[in-house]
């Protein structure tokens, strides 16, 4: 019977934990619309690249990175001949940029060949794609149901309640157990415009958010 009312009370937490994250999503839903979520940054191919670069680095920085690569660098095919000195100078902006250069390159090189692959296990395969760029490009280059998460995602998260993780990976196995699936396409770009707004890493301004009430850090400085 004890085992019996600990696993009612799980089932109980968890149907709980998805009510609580289906309102909030709605509100994010309701304050952001609902984005289109392909070719975010116009090709596969860019998309792959520019979540690849993002890692560890400012949107910013990545914004700056990007729009000198491509100019130079439009396609696979071209990337796939530079030099990486050339690409390091493109993209010094970005964090680690020396590996990087070196990994967009070899990556150019196997998708100019084969494509960019739409799996995780594909993508997780190409040099320097950790899961997060798999998701996000899943999500922003071919509309696949993914949970993206970077900084944003992973902090906010936490903040919301919604999760209790350590690590961005943590935060991807929590969340895909509990976000409902009609989300996945929408949480990354929803929650990087709420911390670029109104939720900021080092000043989040809880009495102007719209999900104060449904937000354990909001709930707390109410």
């Amino acid at each position: 019977m004890l085992l019996l009312r600990k696993a009612k009370a799980k089932g109980q937490a968890q149907g709980k934990e998805k009510e609580e994250i289906t309102r909030a999503c709605r509100l994010l839903a309701r304050h952001y619309g609902e984005p289109n979520a392909v070719v975010k940054h116009g090709s596969a191919f860019k998309t792959l690249v520019a979540t690849a670069l993002s890692a560890r680095t400012r949107d910013a920085n990545t914004a700056k990175a990007c729009k000198a690569l491509f100019a130079e660098y439009p396609t696979a095919a071209r990337l796939a001949r530079a030099k990486a000195s050339d690409v390091e100078k493109l993209i010094k902006p970005v964090g680690m940029y020396p590996t990087k250069a070196k990994n967009i390159i070899k990556l150019a090189r196997i998708v100019e060949r084969s494509g960019v692959p739409n799996t995780i296990d594909g993508l997780v395969a190409l040099p320097g794609v950790g899961r997060k760029t798999a998701n996000c490009t899943l999500v922003y280059a071919f509309g696949i149901p993914a949970v993206c998460v970077d900084t944003h995602v992973h902090r906010i998260s936490n903040l919301l309640g919604w999760v209790k993780t350590k690590t961005p990976e943590q935060t991807e196995q929590a969340l895909r157990q509990f976000l409902p699936r009609r989300y996945w396409l929408y949480i990354n770009d929803w929650l990087v415009k709420h911390g670029q707004t109104l939720c900021p890493a080092q000043r989040p301004r809880c009495g102007k958010c719209f999900l104060n009430r449904v937000c354990a850090h909001g709930i707390r400085q109410s």
